[in-house]
């Protein structure tokens, strides 16, 4: 799909049930995403099946893998999503926990915005995210987002913090 100086940032396949376990699974995941009840290899292929590669087809963008280019070591996830609760295709994005605080998601985040609006033509594009989610937070005015206030998802009646460019 597109690439950093240390990245490489792909369409997700069948293959990476192993990482999407997981990354799912990881503590950061849990506590700012959600658990998505992916537990083993047919809840990652359904999960793939359902949510990126669904995407790509009806879309043309979704959820991405990201992995170092020196050694193709999945690092993480970031892509566009369009979802139901939100009037703009968002920005979403996660790393493993050994790859945090390397600058590896501004890297990734950057490189997919950048392609969401030059390649996509995606004029708006919105984010949302736990209002604790300090390092999101900051990232995400970092990739020239604005927070235009709270948000509650009618899905979830979460209340989260809703960004734009």
């Amino acid at each position: 799909m597109t690439h950093t100086e240390r990245l490489i940032i792909r369409q997700l396949t069948l293959g990476d049930t192993g990482f999407i376990i997981e990354l799912l699974n990881s503590p950061g995941w849990l506590k700012f995403i959600g658990d998505r009840n992916v537990h083993n290899t047919d809840d990652a292929l359904n999960y793939l099946t359902n949510g990126p590669l669904k995407s790509y087809a009806e879309h043309g963008f979704g959820l991405y893998l990201v992995a170092t280019k020196t050694d193709d070591t999945p690092i993480g996830m970031c892509g566009i999503l369009k979802r139901a609760t939100l009037n703009n295709p968002d920005i979403g994005y996660a790393l493993l926990p050994g790859f945090a605080g390397m600058g590896y998601a501004y890297e990734m985040a950057n490189a997919v915005l950048k392609h969401a609006q030059h390649d996509l033509k995606l004029p708006v594009i919105s984010a949302i995210t736990l209002p604790g989610n300090t390092s999101s937070v900051k990232l995400l005015g970092k990739l020239g987002l604005h927070n235009k206030g709270l948000f509650v998802a009618e899905d979830s009646k979460e209340t989260l913090l809703l960004f734009q460019n």
